[in-house]
């Protein structure tokens, strides 16, 4: 099937690894020119190589930035001013006792996994509309729904992605602009992976013992019963970031493994 992605101009952030770097891969496999993101040159230049490596496409670049300093997105902003496509996933968690999250965890989760998405939108939101064509799609979670115990912080921030999304939806209303919500399940990926590491140490187990126990325990109601891949991820988000999506428009749309017990 052609996506009909040739061409086009895409911003994913946090995609030096995981669920961002399968989507930065997929649309480069589909023909997008690609701009990757992450906090340091190093990381960046590899995941470029990397990618044009594995797909062939050689208009792939990089823009390196802490998410967190507002200062690195305006700069990023400036060197890249249009985008067909902005693909909002960069995201820091953690699992953290309630008791102990504090004020400043609470502002640095929101800095960078709610006002990153809020300041590229921005940015680029007037720019869609006035070429009448655009992808933003935020990546949350199923956490947005199923609110973890063991980081409502982070939780809270996935809730608040997806009404950013549906918002700004709202307002494209006539045009051929649309944003949406991806909601992954656990998905193995880098992060993931030190996050069931940490569990494993806290609860003195083998980190193979701890991804039963955490399928068994903390998401039970998964129907797939395992980790999902990150290209898993990638193939929902490729297809909704393009022109063969465009009935599709103020959704949260679900990768979740059936996480979330819910026909709806």
């Amino acid at each position: 099937m052609d996506l009909q992605l040739k061409n086009k101009v895409a911003l994913v952030t946090g995609s030096t690894a995981g669920i961002g770097y399968a989507i930065a891969k997929s649309l480069a496999a589909e023909g997008v020119k690609v701009y990757v993101n992450g906090r340091t040159d190093e990381r960046v230049k590899s995941a470029v190589d990397q990618i044009k490596k594995e797909t062939g496409n050689s208009d792939i670049h990089g823009l390196s930035g802490d998410m967190a300093n507002k200062s690195d997105i305006d700069r990023i902003i400036s060197s890249l001013p249009q985008v067909d496509i902005l693909i909002n996933n960069v995201a820091i968690f953690e699992p953290k006792a309630f008791k102990d999250i504090t004020d400043e965890d609470w502002l640095k989760f929101y800095e960078v996994n709610v006002l990153s998405g809020v300041r590229f939108s921005r940015a680029y939101f007037d720019k869609m509309l006035q070429k009448n064509w655009g992808r933003i799609i935020f990546i949350s979670s199923e956490s947005a729904i199923q609110i973890p115990e063991e980081m409502i912080h982070y939780g809270m921030t996935k809730t608040a992605q997806v009404a950013i999304a549906r918002g700004l939806a709202e307002l494209t209303k006539g045009t051929n602009v649309t944003v949406n919500s991806i909601l992954p399940g656990p998905t193995r990926s880098e992060g993931v992976g030190g996050f069931i590491d940490k569990l494993a140490t806290e609860k003195n187990l083998t980190a193979g013992q701890m991804e039963t126990e955490f399928f068994k325990s903390m998401r039970g109601t998964s129907i797939i019963q395992r980790f999902t891949e990150t290209d898993e991820i990638a193939n929902l988000v490729t297809y909704i970031a393009s022109p063969l999506s465009s009935a599709t428009n103020g959704a949260l749309l679900r990768a979740d493994g059936g996480v979330i017990k819910s026909a709806f």
